[in-house]
């Protein structure tokens, strides 16, 4: 067969294209099978966890080859009532909730503003999670954890109450499902038993607080890393989980790629992921980013990039 004539099917060999020697070979592809799992045990109204996400963005970009990642719902707040919340933080009513967030936001530089809950309070974690175990259970991981990022962005940085199912609608509207009927699944007995399961393993896990992330190999050894922590915390917890000597990171994907998957990116997140000084990240956005792909705006003092083709 004429290797420049690619169109060419052989009749003896049944091959389109060119043939190889053999009729079959083995080929080693160098992807080990993923033989750890990493629990991710969260809540879509966890202030922390909202802190941690641009580290936990890095470390599953450069290191997820190595464990499959399961997120779980934790059940931070049922609902309010007369007794302490949270006494540790001093979190008696929901007003007492704002102060804290707006702490973590400015520490962390993920920004929240948090003065919902003087007027308009979440009055429970649970229906957004429950959305969430919907929307796994009926599409896939990746649309899950899609929304539950949706989620946090509405309720920390700009404010809204996604507690309601009004709110909830719209943002999972905006992931091109259907909204209504989603909430709707969600406040039905199933929602809650799927809630229920995820409760069943944060216990399991033995955890008491988020973020909680937890890696455990094949031998059922494992580490827990409580709180939001360094990257370097994460992935001296996945090396001993390996029992290797350096577990090997993949490139950083380029932010073009990054802002077109995650649609919305904060100054932080952007300066982790590519080891950027804050002072440097305009210059380092018009590096990489062509100046019609991406509009820029700023709140509570920090700067977000968006795609123009999800502009806020």
């Amino acid at each position: 067969m004429n290797e420049n004539n690619k169109m060419i099917c052989d009749l003896e060999t049944g091959v389109c294209g060119v043939a190889g020697e053999e009729e079959m070979e083995i080929i080693d592809f160098h992807q080990p099978k993923k033989t750890v799992d990493l629990y991710y045990v969260t809540d879509p109204i966890c202030s922390h966890c909202w802190a941690l996400e641009p580290v936990l963005r890095r470390f599953v970009e450069q290191f997820s080859h190595y464990f499959n990642f399961h997120t779980v719902m934790g059940g931070l707040l049922e609902k309010w009532h007369d007794g302490p919340i949270d006494p540790a933080n001093g979190i008696y009513k929901p007003a007492d909730v704002a102060g804290h967030w707006r702490e973590v936001g400015e520490y962390s530089r993920m920004p929240i503003d948090g003065t919902l809950m003087f007027d308009n309070p979440v009055q429970s974690s649970y229906p957004p999670s429950r959305v969430f175990k919907v929307i796994q259970k009926n599409h896939n991981d990746a649309l899950a954890n899609e929304y539950l990022r949706r989620a946090r962005e509405a309720l920390f940085a700009f404010n809204q109450n996604i507690s309601e199912g009004s709110v909830l609608i719209d943002i999972v509207n905006n992931l091109g499902l259907d909204g209504k009927a989603i909430v709707k699944e969600a406040e039905q007995l199933m929602g809650q038993q799927l809630l229920n399961e995820d409760f069943k393993i944060a216990a399991s896990l033995g955890v008491r607080g988020f973020p909680t992330i937890i890696i455990v190999n094949a031998e059922n050894k494992g580490v827990k890393i409580v709180g939001a922590r360094p990257l370097e915390n994460y992935v001296a917890g996945l090396k001993q989980v390996l029992n290797t000597e350096e577990p090997q990171q993949k490139q950083q994907p380029p932010l073009s790629n990054l802002l077109e998957n995650e649609k919305l990116l904060f100054s932080k997140e952007i300066e982790v992921m590519y080891d950027v000084d804050k002072l440097d990240i305009n210059n380092f956005i018009n590096k990489e980013l062509s100046p019609n792909s991406y509009q820029v705006n700023e709140i509570l003092g920090e700067l977000y990039f968006t795609t123009t083709t999800n502009i806020r």
